[in-house]
């Protein structure tokens, strides 16, 4: 069976065919490299079938840099009443670590809430409050309610403080319950993380135990391009905390503009797994960082308009990629053009798949498919969202086998990606009822997250 089929035959998921596209081109500039590429690097010039442009970005590996950028960090811990006993002796070790991580220069401050909020250690170089912020965490005690929205808002001014576009600007966020004090919907919550984004401020969310609000603190992590983590045992907050900041002091490249220009004949109609604007031919979207090591990419859903010639290679798309260079503090700009050739010919088209590609754009559907499940049993269609999963997972299996063997198949770490998706999709399948559905929405929205913003961890 031949991947077109075997990816369109999945009913009521995949609504669309696929047939894709590359000529892959890639491009640098001093921090970062561009690589644009499609699903085919041959189209089938009367086929109707949607194309998918995978842009992929890296930056400057860390060990190529002589020094990393600062950090600037906002701590902002619930301490409301949920969290006494071994959750906030769990926290405050997870605070040490991630203390332990940074330098004198880097800036930190500590924000604890429960219906109030106190600051208590405001942002400032580390070198000269290490011994402070010690005495602070000593101080922290857990008794009350969340005002969630308000802890995040005062983390994001203590940022803003000593805010630079040659520091990495974060607010870390832990919470364990409800936000029940203050704005608490997720559409509030997220409208904040947008305002903060604006201002070059990310927010990573880190949800503990199954009380907290899971959509609320992936939505807050997700609009600034932040991380969100579910953690559901105490004693793996620290780690948790050592890898959130090993992922800020990585950081090579801020505040990351795409612009995809589709040349005449092709019309955008999506970004897969992120928050893009279309406007006619114009795709644009940003990034908040780009970590040294970790690729993330952006796949765009292209529908083509016209039929359109045989013959010699044309453009599809132009990309702009500005970012702020963090050695410099300017703004520096790549640009990368794809190219297609079209044919008459479907099993020349069908032949030039690009299996690396089509791999990544496989999981970004397959995340949607699971975004729709965990939808339908939030309404309490248990058989609905049984029946989707189990789908998926079939779904998932065919195309891993299509594209992992043949020539050129997609590399090993794709396809690893793909199998260990299809597990969790069985798995989630098998754990819907009242019993077990706290803990699989959380698990469920964590790899949904790291799916669509390729999450380092």
């Amino acid at each position: 069976m031949s991947f077109v089929r075997t990816f369109s035959s999945l009913l009521g998921l995949a609504t669309f065919s696929v047939m894709l596209v590359p000529a892959g081109h890639e491009a640098r500039s001093a921090e970062v490299k561009v690589t644009a590429e499609l699903g085919h690097g041959v189209i089938h010039s009367k086929s109707s079938d949607r194309v998918y442009l995978r842009l992929s970005l890296k930056a400057l590996a860390a060990r190529e840099k002589e020094a990393r950028a600062p950090i600037n960090v906002a701590l902002v811990i619930d301490r409301s009443g949920s969290m006494q006993g071994e959750r906030l002796a769990a926290a405050k070790k997870g605070v040490e670590a991630a203390l332990d991580r940074l330098g004198p220069d880097d800036t930190v401050s500590l924000v604890a809430y429960n219906h109030d909020v106190d600051v208590l250690l405001e942002a400032g170089r580390l070198g000269s409050k290490r011994d402070a912020a010690e005495r602070a965490i000593d101080r922290l005690t857990a008794q009350g309610t969340t005002a969630l929205y308000a802890g995040v808002k005062e983390g994001g001014e203590q940022v803003k403080a000593f805010r630079s576009d040659m520091t990495v600007n974060r607010v870390v966020l832990l919470s364990d319950g409800l936000a029940n004090v203050g704005p608490s919907s997720p559409r509030e919550v997220a409208d904040l993380g947008r305002k903060l984004a604006g201002k070059g401020i990310t927010v990573s969310t880190i949800g503990l135990g199954l009380e907290y609000n899971d959509e609320l603190m992936q939505r807050l992590a997700a609009v600034s391009d932040g991380n969100h983590v579910f953690v559901e045992r105490s004693s793996d907050l620290a780690e948790i905390f050592d890898r959130e900041f090993g992922d800020a002091l990585s950081i090579a490249a801020r505040d990351v503009t795409i612009t995809i220009e589709c040349k005449a004949g092709f019309r955008p109609t999506r970004v897969l797994g992120r928050e893009a604007d279309i406007s006619g031919s114009r795709v644009t979207l940003n990034l908040a960082q780009l970590q040294a090591d970790n690729e993330r990419y952006v796949i765009v859903e292209l529908e083509p308009e016209a039929s359109l010639k045989p013959g010699r290679a044309e453009d599809v798309a132009k990309i702009d990629v500005g970012y702020v260079n963090l050695d410099s503090g300017a703004r520096d700009a790549v640009e990368a053009t794809v190219q297609a050739r079209f044919t008459d010919d479907a099993k020349e088209a069908e032949a030039s798949l690009n299996k690396a590609v089509m791999s990544q754009v496989t999981e970004q559907i397959a995340t949607e498919n699971t975004e729709r499940a965990l939808e339908l049993r939030n309404q309490g269609d248990v058989a609905g969202a049984k029946q989707v999963l189990m789908d998926n997972a079939s779904f998932l299996g065919r195309n891993k086998a299509a594209l992992g063997s043949g020539n050129a198949p997609a590399p090993a770490a794709s396809i690893s990606s793909l199998s260990s998706l299809e597990e969790k999709s069985r798995e989630a399948a098998e754990a819907l009822d009242e019993a077990d559905w706290e803990r699989t929405r959380r698990a469920m929205r964590y790899d949904q997250h790291k799916s669509k913003v390729q999450q380092a961890y």
